[in-house]
């Protein structure tokens, strides 16, 4: 018995298998480890493997295109029509079985550049939460400068001029979140100059950034 066409659904320890015959007829169902799923399916003639789109869909879909099998990934919504039981393992894997011939999917592409795009993904992710952190530190030195009646801007000053008469704790709380600015500021840096350095290698990039009002970091994000 030939399997045509195969659902899997992705999971971190226990993924399910859920494979038809040409005629439709149900060939396979199984539950494979984790370590199980790449000598499994490296082993199976190339047949349509449909899968849901997330964070790990796009790993395996790399694994097995690479296995000679072609995938489709597609939107949990899309798949969601064709469950027919209470939701669980096995009839999401037979849904997605059975949605994989619909209008709604798409074909996985293989991505040449991967490790190239998820640094550059990464470093977005990584520069935006290094930016996030900044509001509420800044937040927090004015309020404590506040309390003894200055103004942020004149506090690095202020802390380290011993005329003033500032307690101890409040010059060592108020250097902590400086410091902690700083650092944050060094690593955005980093990272924007990073960025900027793929930004100015990337042909598609370069022509984003000539649409007036975008920049070199709104440029590379698409190719994420």
């Amino acid at each position: 018995m030939k399997i045509t066409t195969v659902g899997l659904d992705l999971a971190k320890n226990v993924f399910q298998v859920h494979g038809i015959d040409e005629q439709g007829k149900i060939a396979l169902k199984r539950q494979l480890q984790r370590d199980q799923v790449a000598p499994f399916f490296v082993n199976l003639p190339p047949c349509l493997i449909g899968m849901e789109a997330c964070g790990s869909a796009h790993h395996w879909a790399r694994k097995l295109h690479a296995m000679g099998h072609i995938v489709r990934l597609m939107a949990q919504q899309f798949v969601k029509p064709y469950v027919k039981t209470n939701k669980n393992d096995a009839a999401d894997a037979e849904a997605i079985c059975e949605a994989v011939f619909g209008p709604t999917c798409d074909s996985c592409r293989s991505r040449t550049s991967i490790s190239r795009r998820f640094w550059l993904c990464t470093g977005h992710d990584r520069a935006s939460s290094r930016r996030e952190p900044r509001r509420p530190i800044s937040f927090a030195a004015c309020s404590v400068s506040s309390a003894f009646g200055y103004i942020a801007k004149r506090v690095p000053e202020l802390i380290e001029d011993a005329s003033y008469e500032l307690p101890g704790v409040f010059r060592i709380l108020v250097q902590r979140l400086l410091d902690h600015l700083k650092e944050l500021d060094r690593q955005v840096g980093e990272l924007e100059s990073q960025i900027q350095a793929w930004h100015r290698a990337s042909e598609l990039s370069s022509r984003l950034a000539q649409v007036p009002g975008i920049g070199p970091i709104t440029a590379t994000a698409p190719a994420r």
